[in-house]
């Protein structure tokens, strides 16, 4: 694979793949952590410690993302854009991260 140029393009990608992986790893979905750490499945602990590298992952992006001046926003609900910029992974965000959830308030 040849050098991509860096372009609002790539990173709203980039972006949209860490969306995708933090929701699969909301719903306990098969992730590409999964395949890193086998293992951890069996540690009680794994899925809130997968969750956290999802969750830092689209921080990092959004965060460069918003750095560069790239327009991120459009890729999210309005109540997952004010979690994103409150930047922590509280029990709100895993509760009502899906605006289905959200509902139910």
């Amino acid at each position: 694979m040849g050098k991509e140029p860096v372009t609002e393009q790539f990173f709203i990608d980039k972006l949209t793949e860490a969306k995708d992986h933090f929701e699969r790893a909301l719903d306990c979905k098969h992730t590409e952590f999964d395949d890193l750490y086998p293992y951890m499945i069996e540690h009680p602990q794994f899925f809130w410690y997968k969750r956290y590298v999802a969750w830092s992952e689209l921080l990092t992006i959004t965060s460069l993302c918003e750095e560069l001046s790239f327009n991120w926003r459009q890729k999210f609900s309005d109540h997952q854009v004010e979690y994103l910029e409150q930047r922590v992974m509280s029990a709100k965000v895993l509760d009502f991260w899906f605006e289905k959830n959200e509902a139910l308030i």
